[in-house]
């Protein structure tokens, strides 16, 4: 049947001004998404005064970089510890491009900037912070408020983290902070003590006391202070060098004589704890007034989530609006989520600075799951409607409590010298420590705890999973033994499976320093704060060590007995949530809306026509069929006939392979399935429903075919979400969390797709394609790109997928693979059909059966003797065998022939491979073709 043609002048008229209309309209939207010009970058040396009534001066190295437009917002970018303006480059050239005018720089210190560090001191680097938003707001490119007032947001991560927040709290120009994994208090963070007499009163997630002077993180401490004892780049500053060997190196001398000696003994001075926190966001919280986002890492021994939750707290408590998100990054992840917290900062400064400046006060973090089959590790992204206990008057965090069941006391002790010190964490490596450790075997003894130096309690296993977000606490009493001010412990949390396996979540533990004194001491232990889920079935473990090798233990020996305080159980923090993914930019969805609007109010009168008609573009008999094409034909102008004929039906649960050689007609075939092309004669039928441009039924068939059509300066999981937006469902339909599986990219979803290889790519395409869970599958080429564990890994998800009752329709040149995936197979040649069944029974309607026997000779003899056999071969060598032609024969009539002849049968196989089918098959249709040509 050939498709009618539009008729009428009327109707040509109509059509042609909805093809200009959309024409016009993609032109402008690809316009606005076209990937905006590399940023004009501008090296300059700024200088500032070395500190207060000083004559002396320091130079600050910083770039800027400009955006396509001006005048637009800045934004401040500050570099972590040990960093300079170049570890912040490729941060500072997205902002730019997202319309931004970015001053990166280095502190001073640090890079080719000059003077002294000072971490953080308000009358030095956050002065000179100030003094480079004076800069700012003196340049032209600047979008100002008010004179000398730009409209200006600050961000950093770590060092930088905590100068922004600084910055925010001692200058009121600033109109939005973004800060990640930093501290609250220095203090507390490099010297922490979980251990209170009391139970921390607050009610937010992570909140945790300070019971005095605490434990120095000895490991992380090292890194943080010896990287300020390197030479620096810019040499010495401008009151000339200290005389050498100078330990302090860059250092200002106030902290390093204070460091040496809290190194030394383990220890801070309250002058020591009160200089840190004059230098801590903690000082200056209560004053910010500007929007705030806090990001911190769920891996992160050195800020842990307890630091973000006070300056949180500290933050809203004078009625600042703040957004608090924890990624599965930090410092121990080895750069791993760094994208994640980089978009989520840009997407934050851009409503703050460009948008309407109200702070979205949902709660987003992290869950591990189960990791890859590449052994990555992979997580569920999970939102809550704010961050509990935040504000005055809302409800706090849900707790449960879990009892715990131990040993009423336990003595544990601390050997001479603290050797052998418990492993839990080794600074930036604490989540792999923890993996090892779930892993089993010997790698388990690096973070087992030595044997008579730690006491446990434990749960009942789960009967259902649990989620554990924040830090839990439990109240203990000990009595102890040790020299005064040695009355140290450290005390963690395992999950722990039926088989024994234990992590530690976090990789973190709890410092606790006690008071000195014989008698029971009643404490309130609060657990390092983590964002984990409990599987059902197993049990958690509170563990309490004389020991830790991240920490500086006192070296003379102490013997303690800990036991639970009276009716002690586990109180753990667990925040509502849902599975999320995040919101899009709304200009592409804008383009795209106007293109919709503009052609629906052209072809309304033919939309209303088209209704008239759908009840006879259905077959009731084949609503259950996912797909029948009949007499597919498909000619062009030039008389081309790209598709000739083609007739297949595709039945629920199969996953069919259409093969064939280039110009074969498959993807002119899949084109014409999806709508994209009319056919010139026959029909192809989805689900019962006639396909044609825009059809309906096509919500119900998911594709990827000749390219996916990613936008490049969008990230992956923005690309998802956008293409869903497109489709007008649900956002609960999209099956977002299957797609981010299927996708495999863990934190490079966050990634802009400019930056991913063909694989990505290829994998993101794919997920892309399921989303929603289409009850037609349509793929072309899905393994392009993949690598051999990758096209694995997607073999499964074909396979399961069909299982479930939806259908799969693959276009592969990888033979193999399509013989190991699918259960039907479909040839095309010349675009016709040239066969078409079972995987099965294309391989074993032909070629040779191996049979390895006793006696190969004896065999022959018998078998040549059994009728309707071909030729028999006998196959000499280490490994003789027969091959045998079976013609139409049953392989059973062979093994009951050689028995009866008591020759032993050790194995019978098909050697026709698929590949060998589609060849042949090929080279029959190309014969023909030519006699077809020459006749």
């Amino acid at each position: 049947m050939r498709i009618p043609r539009p008729q009428g002048i009327r109707t040509r008229i109509v059509v042609a001004a909805a093809l200009v209309a959309v024409g016009v309209g993609a032109v402008a939207v690809t316009r606005s998404i076209t990937e905006p010009p590399a940023p004009v970058t501008e090296d300059v040396a700024v200088t500032m005064p070395a500190g207060p009534a000083e004559s002396d001066q320091v130079k600050i190295d910083a770039r800027l970089y400009l955006p396509q437009h001006t005048p637009a917002p800045a934004v401040l970018l500050a570099h972590g510890f040990g960093g300079s303006k170049d570890s912040v480059a490729t941060q500072a050239r997205a902002l730019a491009e997202d319309g931004f005018v970015v001053l990166a720089y280095s502190a001073r210190g640090f890079g080719q900037s000059t003077g002294q560090i000072s971490l953080n001191d308000p009358d030095r680097e956050v002065a000179d912070a100030r003094g480079l938003v004076d800069w700012l707001a003196a340049r032209d490119e600047v979008q100002r408020d008010a004179p000398g007032d730009p409209r200006i947001g600050v961000a950093g991560g770590s060092y930088g983290g905590a100068l922004a927040l600084m910055l925010g709290g001692l200058d009121s120009r600033i109109d939005a902070i973004a800060a990640a994994i930093t501290w609250n208090d220095l203090g507390h963070a490099l010297f922490p003590n979980f251990g209170t007499l009391e139970t921390p009163p607050s009610s937010t997630p992570a909140a945790a006391g300070y019971g005095g002077p605490g434990v120095l993180k000895r490991g992380w401490a090292g890194i943080f202070f010896g990287a300020g004892t390197a030479p620096s780049e810019a040499g010495t500053d401008a009151a000339g060098p200290r005389p050498a060997p100078d330990p302090c190196g860059r250092f200002a001398l106030e902290f390093c004589r204070e460091y040496a000696a809290a190194a030394v003994s383990g220890k801070p001075s309250q002058e020591l704890l009160d200089l840190l926190r004059a230098h801590s966001p903690a000082a200056v919280a209560g004053a910010i007034t500007a929007p705030t986002l806090l990001i911190q890492g769920e891996q992160d021994t050195l800020f842990g989530l307890d630091q973000s939750d006070a300056t949180a707290r500290q933050i809203a408590e004078s009625g600042t609006p703040v957004q608090v998100r924890w990624f599965p990054g930090g410092h121990d992840a080895g750069g791993e989520g760094t994208r994640f917290s980089e978009s989520a900062t840009s997407r934050f400064l851009s409503d703050r600075l460009r948008g309407s400046g109200e702070v979205d006060g949902e709660f987003v973090f992290s869950l591990p799951g189960t990791p890859t089959d590449q052994g990555r590790p992979s997580y569920r992204r999970m939102t809550a409607a704010d961050y509990p206990g935040l504000v005055a008057g809302a409800p706090p965090t849900p707790t449960s409590d879990l009892p715990l069941a131990g040993p009423a006391s336990q003595s544990i002790i601390r050997p001479p010298g603290a050797a052998p010190a418990a492993l839990s964490a080794v600074p930036g490596l604490g989540s792999a420590l923890s993996n090892l450790g779930a892993a089993g075997g010997p790698a388990a003894q690096l973070v087992a705890d030595p044997p008579g130096q730690s006491a446990a309690f434990a749960t009942a296993p789960l009967d259902r999973p649990l989620t554990i977000t924040g830090a839990p606490t439990v109240r203990l009493t000990v009595t102890g033994a040790s020299a005064p001010g040695d009355a140290v412990l450290f005390a963690k949390l395992y999950d722990v499976s039926p088989d024994g396996r234990r992590t530690l979540p976090g990789g973190a533990v709890s410092a606790i320093r006690l008071s000195d004194g014989p008698g029971p001491i009643p404490i309130s232990v609060t657990l390092p704060g983590i964002a984990f889920q409990v599987p059902q079935g197993h049990h958690l473990e509170v563990v309490v060590t004389t020991t830790d090798q991240a920490y500086a233990n006192p070296l003379s020996p102490a013997q303690y007995s800990v036991a639970l305080a009276d009716d002690a159980g586990l109180l753990v923090p667990s925040v509502p949530a849902t599975t999320s993914s995040r919101s899009l930019p709304i200009a592409p969805l804008i383009g795209i809306a106007c293109i919709l609007g503009g052609a629906a109010l052209l072809v309304t009168v033919g939309v209303i026509r088209r209704r008239r008609r759908v009840a006879a573009e259905v077959d009731p008999a084949l609503v259950d069929t996912p797909l029948v094409i009949t007499d597919l034909r498909k000619t062009y102008d030039n008389g081309f006939r790209a598709v000739d004929g083609v007739s297949f039906t595709v039945r629920r649960g199969q996953v069919l392979g259409l093969l064939g050689p280039n110009g074969a007609g498959k993807t002119t075939t899949l084109r014409m399935l999806m709508g994209l092309i009319a056919p010139t004669e026959g029909e192809i039928r989805v689900f019962g429903h006639k396909v044609t441009p825009g059809a309906p039924v096509l919500s119900r068939l998911g594709s990827f075919v000749e390219g996916s059509g990613l936008l490049p300066h969008l990230s992956g999981i923005d690309n998802l979400r956008l293409y869903w937006e497109a489709t007008g469902r649900p956002a609960a339909e999209a099956r977002m969390d299957e797609a981010l599986d299927i996708a495999d990219l863990g934190d490079a979803i966050e990634r802009k797709v400019r930056s991913y290889s063909q694989g990505m790519r290829q994998r993101l395409a794919i997920a892309q394609a399921m989303l929603g869970l289409p009850d037609l599958m349509v793929l072309d080429e899905p393994t392009n790109g993949l690598d051999p564990p990758q096209i694995r890994t997607m073999r499964e998800v074909l396979i399961n997928y069909a299982r479930t009752g939806r259908t799969v329709l693959v276009s592969s040149h990888l033979l193999a693979e399509v013989e190991q995936t699918c259960t039907d197979v479909v040839v095309m040649n010349h675009g016709r059909v040239i066969s078409s069944g079972t995987v099965e029974e294309l391989t074993s309607a032909e070629g040779a059966t191996e049979l390895r026997v006793d006696d190969p000779a004896g065999a022959a003899a018998v078998l040549e003797s059994v009728d309707g056999l071909g030729p028999v071969r006998l196959i000499e060598g280490e490994n003789p065998r027969l091959r045998v032609d079976l013609g139409g024969s049953d392989p059973a009539v062979l093994v009951r022939a050689l028995v009866g002849a008591g020759i032993g049968v050790r194995g019978l196989s098909k050697t026709t491979r698929l590949e060998d089918v589609f060849l042949r098959l090929v080279d029959i249709s190309d014969h023909r073709e030519n006699d077809r040509e020459d006749a």
